[in-house]
């Protein structure tokens, strides 16, 4: 199923690169969580916490490396190379699409959601809120792209 790299549209590779980044950056912040709970070495006092359900910054950055982080980064790992994998296959919707297709879908909802819950829960909007907000919104709308639905179709 793979296909000639060459070839992809130049909007194929802006998500690939959009879901390493998201992924890679990701994973760092959240293994500084879990190494630093109390969010020293992300310089985040674990006061922004005071209206959530976490004492320290432990849970949320488990959920940020594997959700954010190592997905996203096996997301572009699946975009780039389209590997046939039975597993992730067997429980995507879009059967006329590489699972991989889905999978970035998903990944743009996943963050949206996060950044939402996130806001709701510090009751605070920062910067970079409204960055990975929009990012967000780039990888639904890039993965919706006409041209990315027609490099994933089977």
């Amino acid at each position: 199923m793979k296909s000639n790299l060459k070839t992809r549209p130049v909007i194929v590779w802006v998500l690939i690169v959009l879901q390493f980044l998201l992924g890679f950056g990701a994973l760092v912040s959240g293994i500084l969580l879990v190494v630093a709970p109390d969010g020293a070495l992300m310089h985040m006092p674990a006061t922004m916490l005071r209206y959530s359900p976490f004492p320290n910054f432990l849970i949320p950055g488990i959920i940020l490396a594997l959700l954010l982080g190592g997905y996203p980064l096996a997301i572009a790992y699946s975009l780039w190379r389209k590997p046939a994998w039975r597993w992730p296959e067997a429980v995507n919707p879009f059967k006329g699409l590489h699972w991989s297709w889905a999978a970035s879908l998903s990944a743009g909802v996943i963050l949206l959601v996060w950044i939402v819950v996130q806001v709701l829960l510090l009751r605070t909007l920062a910067f970079l809120h409204i960055l990975y907000f929009v990012w967000g919104c780039a990888l639904l709308a890039l993965t919706l792209a006409p041209a990315i639905r027609k490099s994933y179709t089977r």
